[in-house]
């Protein structure tokens, strides 16, 4: 049986001209918890998935009125509806239009007369691809929040020697807030960048993990032995780095300035990295919320400290 939809990913269109078809599609999707609706009018699928897109919709190609292959091109530019899982249904061979549709965004295809098997299984690896893509920062790539804290959980369970680094920038809403989200989004992708180099030249047993939570936080899963020469070349390589993002003026002397809300004029010092590292070493972790708290209990140490550093718990019981 197909699994059950997660209860953020649950509504379906359906858009087939073949009202019997429509019918026991619609079925078969509310049997297994979807909310799922037939589109009555193909004039107004373009509006319905650009105000209110559905998880899924299941789209039939020689659907009256409608030009798939530009649909597909509105739906993956439009930023509500991109993420939209789109599965295709034809009566027909494999065409031009078809491939064409495929190409321009539909996820996967089905050729009638299916049956429920067939169905079930598109619709099932349609749903794993979404979890995995939801779960992926669209910016940086990285694991997102839910793999993170999976990861940590089970290097925990596994009683496997274990760091974790929590690590965000410094000064990093004021950047922001003068060159702009664009640029932000730059540095941000070069905190990342950073971070895989050092992984990739200190982790040789290819253990290590590196997640991002969301804005300008990571996490990092690393062996202790490694702590100091991952740490010290993310230091390194952001400190070389930083400055390529800003205007030449601010980079020479080395801050930016900001109207505060008084109008006058607030100085703030150059982006930098912080990280706070906690290991299982010294103590065990009795839980991932435990590892949490140490790592950022260590990261806001880090940040009183001016420009980019860490810093390490080495307390025992």
């Amino acid at each position: 049986m197909v699994e059950a939809p997660p209860a953020d990913r649950s509504t379906v269109v359906i858009a087939d001209d073949d009202r019997s078809f429509a019918l026991h599609l619609r079925d078969w999707f509310a049997e297994r918890g979807y909310e799922a609706e037939i589109l009555e009018d193909p004039g107004a699928l373009d509006t319905r998935l650009r105000t209110a897109p559905p998880d899924l919709l299941v789209l039939d190609q020689q659907l009256g009125g409608v030009n798939p292959v530009e649909l597909m091109r509105t739906l993956r530019t439009s930023v509500g509806a991109m993420f939209a899982d789109v599965l295709l249904v034809t009566s027909e061979p494999v065409n031009e239009m078809v491939i064409r549709t495929l190409e321009a965004g539909a996820d996967d295809l089905l050729t009638r007369p299916f049956g429920d098997l067939e169905l079930e299984a598109a619709v099932s690896t349609l749903m794993r691809r979404s979890r995995t893509l939801r779960d992926v920062s669209p910016l940086t790539g990285l694991p997102g929040n839910h793999r993170c804290t999976s990861e940590l959980r089970r290097r925990i369970d596994a009683g496997q020697p274990l760091a974790l680094a929590h690590a965000d920038l410094d000064h990093f809403k004021p950047f922001n807030d003068h060159y702009g989200f664009l640029r932000g989004d730059q540095v941000i992708k070069f905190a990342a960048h950073v971070l895989r180099e050092a992984m990739a030249s200190t982790d040789f047993g290819g253990r290590g993990f590196i997640g991002h939570i969301g804005g300008d936080d990571f996490v990092i899963l690393l062996d202790p032995s490694t702590v100091d020469a991952f740490a010290s070349e993310v230091v390194s390589a952001f400190d070389d780095g930083i400055l390529d993002f800003y205007d030449p003026e601010d980079a020479l002397r080395g801050y930016i300035e900001l109207l505060d809300r008084r109008g006058g004029r607030q100085a703030f010092p150059v982006v930098s990295v912080s990280l706070g590292i906690a290991s299982n070493v010294h103590r065990p972790f009795a839980s991932h919320f435990e590892a949490s708290e140490l790592a950022s209990e260590m990261k806001e140490f880090a940040k009183t400290i001016q420009g980019s550093t860490y810093r390490v718990d080495r307390r025992s019981e």
